[in-house]
């Protein structure tokens, strides 16, 4: 325990100096950042929704890289930063419907625990249903390309055999749509929308 709290402590030094040294709103809002981050371990301990703690704490990546580069707040940055938590919220309802059983057991709290297997996939395909909705918004917002939205549609295609590949009753490849199909998504969109803004110009 001693040396989990250490390296904990160094890290938010090292995470609150790092945002200091890019510009001074990146300090003021890094405790916020923070906050998520260090609830989140405890999550399953109160909540049946700890993936909405894992979701928000992850929304501050893209929202914290907006500010890092500009030094300035948009909403765009909002728009990629929900799209990007709900998107990991979702497929982490999807990831501990294979820890059902343990955590009944333990008494760890879930929404796959509380509510069961089937409603937790239905939950993950609504979050990923807001994402498909919200990047679709912020390539709008931001006047994106032709293959930003390739990428999108590759994306909206991915989200459908992920939610195809595993059933309530049948979780065998669940690591295929958790690991596999996310990392996919990822890597796609980043791929194309980076492409996107080399055929533009990156000053767009």
């Amino acid at each position: 325990m001693r040396s989990a709290w250490t390296g904990a402590l160094v890290a938010v030094v090292l995470f609150l100096g790092a945002a200091g040294l890019l510009n001074p709103l990146c300090l003021a809002l890094a405790p916020i950042a923070v906050i998520p981050m260090v609830v989140y371990p405890y999550g399953k301990r109160f909540t049946d929704f700890p993936h909405a703690i894992l979701g928000l704490a992850q929304a501050m990546g893209p929202v914290g890289a907006w500010l890092a580069v500009t030094g300035s707040w948009s909403g765009d940055a909002v728009i990629l930063g929900l799209a990007v938590g709900i998107w990991i919220g979702g497929f982490d309802l999807i990831f501990g419907c294979q820890d059902v059983a343990a955590d009944r057991a333990h008494g760890v709290k879930s929404t796959p625990a509380r509510f069961g297997i089937p409603a937790a996939l239905h939950g993950a395909r609504v979050c990923h249903a807001i994402t498909t909705a919200l990047l679709v918004w912020y390539g709008v917002a931001t006047h994106a390309g032709v293959f930003f939205w390739m990428g999108m549609a590759v994306v909206a295609v991915a989200f459908v055999y992920e939610h195809t590949v595993v059933r309530p009753h049948d979780l065998s490849r669940l690591n295929r749509a958790f690991f596999t199909v996310n990392g996919f998504i990822g890597i796609a969109l980043f791929g194309c929308a980076l492409l996107d803004l080399l055929v533009r110009g990156l000053g767009v």
